[in-house]
């Protein structure tokens, strides 16, 4: 025992104000005449009546209530210890991995009620949190078990892949004191991150896993699809498929294909163990409009929810497209045309016109125009409805040959030279750069091997260079005029200047190069779960954006439709989106396929990322219970009994006084 404010005690000298009114003070009455005193003895006379016990009990209680106000002044205090449950007092963090194989039996349902026990097992406030694709701050630090209990709950499965770093990155933020981590996962390795370092945690974290995969689950499932995501020929489609194994025997499975739930071929592929194989569907009768596809395997594993792989396509007319030349020189369009219909998408019928029929046609029809080695300049009706086409949105391909002279067209690029080397000479000039990044130069490293026997030197100015000659002048540019885009090649599209038509780069070009110019996008319509999908290509767009779910609910409230940039496409499935600017795209959204892997991690890799934090260990309860010094502070419990003696000094000291005053 001790006192944490020893001075007081020197309060204790105050003990003698009772001794002195109870002791030592005599009270002396006054002598009152009497007849004859001569037989008494002379003594002196005390006040005190003979009730000592009662005065006694008196001095007792206002002596003990001195002590005990002096002792709680004094703050007397006790130490103790007391063994401490895991964790106790402690921050604690539950994560709870909702990711899509966390859909694999009923790994999710173990994870929340292993969840449930441990939060019933804590002493100390906690946190609940899921990760999938990002981690997501459920609750607050709380106490409030039934809330927490609740949280744990509405956690409900995802189509989203996890991410191990992403959950670290946020404990990190969350730890600004100590807390204690509780993992509840499958585990997956596919989770890890490229770098160990990214799992690094710090001091304030400590890590405790709770894995509720009890190993390696055999499974196969369809990984990719590669469909067309326009349908202009059904004789020409081409879809391929790869159906992989993970972790699991040899099998011979059945492939189907489905459009719109519909089954439209099936064909059998071998899969090898722990490997992949393809399956090829050549042709498809689909509708017009968009159509939902499917590849769907009959595996018969134990993590069925891969077994299928959902794809979108579209089927359309060809767009027109006009293609503008001299009438007395017609193999370009003989070359460029055939490059199209080669093309495994035919996205597009060319038609020819000469300049003057171009006059008078509606150039706003066609997809895109080229223009192939015009005598310039124009007449002044072509050119302004070419300008007009251009500002409006449309898109211009212009092949320079040797009529061209004094300004490119529609573009005001000045020409500078015009160039002609002799093939029988050995003289020819090849491409040194290109941007491969461009949609249009796909293959740069093959644009190398191309001989240009006559070519047009431009002033690139206010433009793009997108390919350059061995003599550093430009090949191939780009300029943006109000809403289109006009191209330039710095020679013409038949075999008289360069061998280009002749390659096998030719029918690719061009297919790249319509594609660009006339808006059709080559990227595919299949996105992973969890994937941004810009809803405004462009700035200062108005008007609402419509985006319906794998379910038919909206995906965006009112307010949202007017004003969001874009939308995460959450859930597989297939969203239907109408962008402000009157595009319409129907999404097929798959989980990530790492996610079927069910592979763990190796037991050796959790104890290292254990041991990163700031303390680590196997129990699943964490800490081993231990003993903890305890200070017990005294003084209330001083101060509750020496009001209640005061109480009772007071009860017994009326009652001496009543007892006086009968007797007076």
């Amino acid at each position: 025992m001790g006192f944490l404010a020893p001075w007081f005690l020197g309060g204790l000298l105050a003990v003698g104000l009772p001794i002195y009114v109870h002791l030592l003070r005599r009270h002396k009455t006054t002598p009152l005449p009497f007849s004859s005193l001569m037989f008494f003895e002379r003594r002196t006379q005390s006040s005190t009546k003979h009730r000592r016990l009662r005065y006694l009990l008196l001095f007792a209680l206002r002596l003990a209530f001195i002590i005990l106000l002096i002792l709680a002044f004094s703050r007397p205090f006790i130490r103790s210890t007391t063994m401490t449950a895991a964790g106790a007092g402690r921050q604690s963090v539950l994560a709870i991995d909702n990711s899509f194989s966390m859909r694999q039996d009923d790994r999710l349902a173990k994870a929340k009620a292993e969840a449930l026990l441990t939060l019933n097992a804590l002493h100390g406030p906690a946190q609940i949190v899921s990760f999938s694709g990002q981690t997501r701050l459920i609750t607050e630090m709380s106490s409030d078990k039934a809330a927490l209990r609740s949280a744990i709950e509405s956690i409900q499965p995802s189509d989203e892949a996890s991410s191990y770093a992403d959950l670290v990155r946020e404990l990190r933020v969350l730890a600004t004191r100590p807390i204690e981590a509780h993992l509840f996962s499958d585990m997956q390795q596919t989770s890890m991150p490229g770098s160990f370092s990214d799992l690094e945690l710090n001091s304030n974290i400590k890590l405790t896993p709770h894995s509720v995969a009890s190993g390696l689950v055999p499974n196969y499932a369809v990984e990719t699809v590669l469909a067309p995501r326009h349908i202009y020929d059904p004789k020409k489609v081409r879809i391929l498929a790869t159906i992989a194994s993970y972790g699991a025997p040899a099998a011979k499975l059945k492939a189907t294909l489905l459009l719109n739930g519909k089954p439209q071929a099936s064909k059998a592929v071998d899969i090898p163990a722990d490997g992949r194989a393809t399956v090829e569907f050549l042709a498809l009768d689909a509708p017009y409009g968009f159509n939902k596809g499917e590849i769907r395997i009959d595996s018969a594993d134990k993590f069925p929810a891969d077994d299928h792989f959902y794809f979108s396509t579209e089927r359309a007319d060809p767009k027109p497209a006009l293609f503008i030349e001299d009438p007395r020189s017609a193999r370009a369009f003989l070359y460029v045309r055939t490059a199209l219909e080669s093309s495994n998408e035919a996205a597009f019928t060319l038609t020819t016109a000469s300049p003057e029929q171009a006059t008078n046609l509606g150039l706003q029809k066609y997809a895109f125009i080229v223009l192939s080695d015009l005598p310039t300049p124009l007449t002044k009706g072509l050119d302004s409805a070419l300008k007009e086409y251009v500002t409006k949105g449309g898109s211009i391909l212009i092949a320079l040959g040797p009529h061209s002279r004094g300004q490119v067209p529609v573009a005001d690029l000045v020409i500078t030279a015009n160039r002609i080397e002799t093939p029988e000479g050995g003289r020819f000039m090849t491409v040194t750069s290109a941007d491969a990044t461009h949609p249009v130069i796909r293959r740069a490293n093959e644009w190398s091997g191309i001989k240009f026997f006559q070519t047009v030197q431009v002033d690139p100015a206010g433009s793009v260079v997108i390919a350059r000659l061995s003599d550093n002048s430009p090949l191939l540019t780009e300029k943006k005029i109000g809403e289109g885009r006009v191209l330039a090649f710095a020679s013409t599209l038949d075999n008289l200047s360069n061998d280009l038509p002749t390659s096998k780069l030719f029918v690719p070009f061009i297919e790249q190069a319509s594609h660009y110019l006339g808006n059709v996008e080559d990227r595919s319509s299949n996105y992973r779960a969890g994937a941004y999908l810009d809803l405004r290509t462009g700035k200062g767009q108005t008007g609402a954006a419509e985006v319906q779910g794998p379910n038919g609910e909206r995906v965006l409230s009112l307010s949202e439709a007017a004003k969001a940039q874009g939308v995460t496409l959450a859930s597989e499935g297939f969203y239907d989106v109408r962008r402000p600017n009157g595009q319409h795209e129907l999404a097929a959204v798959n989980p990530d396929r790492k996610e079927s892997n069910l592979q763990p991690i190796p037991p050796e890799t959790i104890q290292l990322w254990q041991n990163t934090g700031g303390s680590s260990g196997n129990n699943a309860s964490g800490d081993a219970p231990k003993q903890v010094p305890q200070t017990v502070d005294l003084w209330w419990y001083v101060m509750i009994l020496a009001l209640i003696l005061a109480i009772a000094e007071s009860l017994i000291g009326n009652r001496h006084l009543a007892v006086e005053k009968e007797a007076a």
